[in-house]
């Protein structure tokens, strides 16, 4: 069948003696109990989720479900099934077509364990913040289940965790490279990204017979194949070698040469030439370019396999390079990777969905609001985002440590002006405890709203790797009028008292509109506002992909002129990251010393936590930097690994605290730095573990207004881990994790 090219263009399902749907129902089904008072004898799609569900299109499961509702579909939910039995996997019966499968919002590893792999004492995603309501590697745990629960039945797997997974990848938590959880899990088909248009697909056809094993069309899927597979004979392979390698390069004819070459070969001299006829084909400009991109849409590139890249890190970061080259949906090919004897077949990334489509996914009939069977538990996650509104998907920055591109892309999808304005008047009408202010107004980047390449032929082509590294690409368009329209007349729906951007604002974006600066801070910032130069050094910064001080400076000048004019008291949160990739003692000794310079105090700072497939997380595995082509004897990247090494990263962060003052004397001594041990101003820690009379210990003492103090005095929340308000002191504050709306696209905390 040929899909249609909108996502809601599809006729609804309709299924013989069956009534359909009719009006959406308040909550989609968690029990049989529910299936009976909607009068369903089945469902159509299970959906097994790690998180507790929570009615919102910023939730996956009730965001798919919802738009599965929506084609007919009768959608119900397990969520957080208790995995030690297969009973709880049979708890709404067999589906008609197939179990979806995710392990929630974030990564099952990043959600369970820190940066230091220690468990976590709490989970958002869980009533009451209860931990150790999912297990490690949560995907291939319940999709297994659901195997042994029902062998025949159809699997689908999705969301972060599946997309970060899809290939041989290098897990931080058993410090291994591991193999694609397809194979692992079990699972028929695999989707990732930003998965709408192939799961509607997908269900559609599924519905209409089609055996799961034979779709192998669905751009945004994965599965497995016998080895050597290829989709048609007219389809070619390519080794991922030749991708990231020059050619030979042949010897251009001297035009001077007067001596005649021996022969190469003997006995042809004399031959008789052979004169083939052969008709000129003269091709347009256009014909060559549209023969071209068949080739290349016919051609898959092998990655190294599995077995290859486990014990080899030159091969790992050269996958890893290539992998990221082909992520462009416009230019990029379908990859293969060999596991055992078969092989993981990878079809191109998914086409962005169009702004009429975004809106229909986020204008769905919502409850916004946890599942009854919840009672009144609360859900830090939920408490999180309830008042927040999400405009746009995607992020073309590149931070090799975020997982956005792996998962999102780096094309920007924004919804429409009257579909954001709805939702608002949506949060205002019926979200339970709205007092007219709403909490964020953004994505995974609050300033990237319908910013795109000016022209789609040259983003359809392009392979960089960001769109604003090592600076702002001259195609890339930069107006940030839209944005502002939108912030005036979100601000102007009656009964809205105040809009805060809490997303964070990328700043070398933002000084290319003054105007839009001054926007955000005469009328978005409650006091604080967080952004992230994540470090100050050349070094790192460049494995971060992150630009230099030099724009945070140019920021922070307007972001103070303008909260200067508009009367108000308003304070900046940078946020650094300790021990990434790149990062050597002395860079973190030099952040420190500037983070002294300018009376920064951190709270609570986080270290660099390797997630799959993220290209800092390349570096971390290999020591090689996947950002230029990978050799042998190409850069080393400095790595910290030892538990020792990445404590006193994190102790340079929080130079003010006594708990850190013997570490960093002893780094200090080993560095040959003890010029900056003392009690002087110019110094960074005392001589003595215990404060000492002196300018040091007057300025511990110092009483001025702490970040908790100030989150209090503005009505915020907390800063993040890693923030820090300028010129005040510490205070031992409990962090305030990421939105878990941003949690789930980089898969940081």
């Amino acid at each position: 069948m040929e899909s249609p090219k909108n996502l809601f263009a599809y006729p609804a399902h309709r299924v013989a003696n069956r009534p359909a749907l009719g009006k959406p129902a308040p909550f989609l089904p968690m029990s049989r109990a529910e299936m009976d008072v909607l009068g369903w004898d089945s469902c159509d799609v299970i959906l097994v989720t790690g998180d507790a569900y929570i009615d919102h299109p910023s939730f996956g499961m009730a965001l798919i479900g919802r738009l599965l509702e929506a084609q007919g579909f009768r959608v119900g939910i397990i969520a957080q099934p208790d995995w030690l039995s297969v009973d709880a996997f049979r708890a709404l019966g067999r589906p008609n077509l197939y179990f979806g499968v995710t392990a929630g919002n974030m990564d099952s590893m990043v959600n369970r364990y820190t940066s230091d792999r220690k468990i976590r004492t709490d989970d958002a995603y869980t009533p009451h913040g209860e931990a150790n309501k999912r297990p490690d590697r949560a995907l291939v745990v319940y999709a297994q289940r659901v195997r042994e629960a029902y062998p025949e039945i159809n699997v689908v797997i999705g969301s972060i965790e599946a997309s970060l997974r899809r290939i041989a990848h290098y897990d931080y938590w058993s410090d291994k490279v591991r193999r694609s959880v397809l194979p692992d899990s079990k699972a028929d088909i695999l989707l990732f990204g930003n998965a709408e248009r192939a799961l509607v697909d997908l269900t559609h056809r599924l519905a209409a017979g089609e055996p799961i094993k034979e779709i192998r069309d669905l751009r945004g899927t994965a599965f497995m194949v016998s080895r050597g597979w290829l989709p048609a004979d007219d389809w070619t392979e390519a080794n991922s070698t030749r991708v990231d390698t020059p050619g030979r390069v042949e010897a251009h004819p001297d035009p001077y040469e007067m001596k005649t070459k021996e022969p190469t070969s003997c006995g042809t001299a004399n031959a008789e030439p052979t004169i083939v006829a052969k008709p000129i084909l003269i091709l347009s400009r256009e014909e060559r370019q549209a023969a071209q991109k068949e080739i290349r849409n016919k051609t898959v590139i092998r990655l190294p396999g599995y077995d290859a890249i486990k014990d080899d890190p030159v091969l790992y970061a050269h996958a890893s390079r290539v992998f990221h080259l082909e992520s462009n949906p416009g230019n990029a090919r379908a990859m293969v990777q060999a596991h055992g004897e078969r092989d993981v077949w990878l079809n191109p990334p998914p086409l962005p969905l169009a702004m009429d489509e975004m809106d229909g996914v986020y204008d769905m009939n919502y409850a916004r609001a946890p599942h009854p069977s919840y009672g009144k538990a609360k859900i830090p996650a939920w408490d999180m985002i309830r008042f927040s509104v999400n405009i746009m998907r995607g992020c073309f920055g590149g931070c090799t440590f975020c997982s956005i591109t792996e998962h999102e892309g780096r094309i920007i999808q924004s919804r429409s002006e009257p579909s954001i304005l709805r939702e608002i008047e949506l949060i205002r009408d019926k979200t339970k405890g709205f007092t007219g202010n709403i909490s964020d107004m953004g994505g995974p980047t609050a300033n990237m709203y319908r910013l795109a390449c000016k022209e789609k032929s040259i983003e359809e082509s392009c392979r960089r790797l960001s769109c604003v590294y090592p600076t702002i690409c001259s195609n890339l368009g930069t107006d940030h009028s839209k944005l502002i329209q939108l912030y005036r007349k979100a601000r102007a729906i009656p009964g809205i008292k105040k809009i805060l951007i809490s997303s964070g604002v990328r700043y070398d974006l933002a000084v290319r509109s003054p105007e839009y600066v001054k926007e955000l801070v005469t009328h978005h910032v409650g006091g604080l506002l967080k952004i992230a130069p994540e470090h100050s050094e050349e070094g790192p910064l460049s494995k971060m992909m992150k630009p230099g001080m030099g724009a945070y400076d140019q920021f922070k000048e307007l972001f103070e002129k303008y909260s200067k004019e508009a009367g108000k008291e308003q304070y900046l949160i940078p946020y650094f990251i300790a021990a990434h990739p790149g990062t050597t003692d002395e860079d973190m000794l030099n952040l420190s010393l500037w983070l002294k310079k300018n009376n920064f105090r951190l709270d609570k700072v986080q270290s660099f936590m390797p997630t799959p497939m993220a290209l800092a997380t390349t570096m971390y595995h290999t020591r090689k930097n996947p950002l230029r082509k990978v050799t042998a004897d190409s850069e080393t990247v400095e790595t910290v690994r030892t538990g020792k090494v990445r404590k006193l990263h994190k102790a340079f962060l929080r130079y003010h605290d006594p708990d850190n003052w013997e570490i960093i004397r002893e780094a200090l001594q080993r560095m040959g730095r003890s010029d900056l041990i003392g009690s002087g101003e110019k110094h960074l820690v005392p001589r003595h573990s215990a404060p000492t009379p002196g300018l040091m210990a007057i300025e511990h003492r110092r009483e001025t207004p702490s970040p908790d103090k100030l989150a209090r005095k503005f009505g915020q929340n907390k800063p993040r881990d890693g923030g820090a308000v300028t010129r005040t002191p510490s205070a031992q504050a409990k962090p305030l994790r990421k939105s878990p709306v941003a949690v789930a696209r980089t898969g940081r905390k």
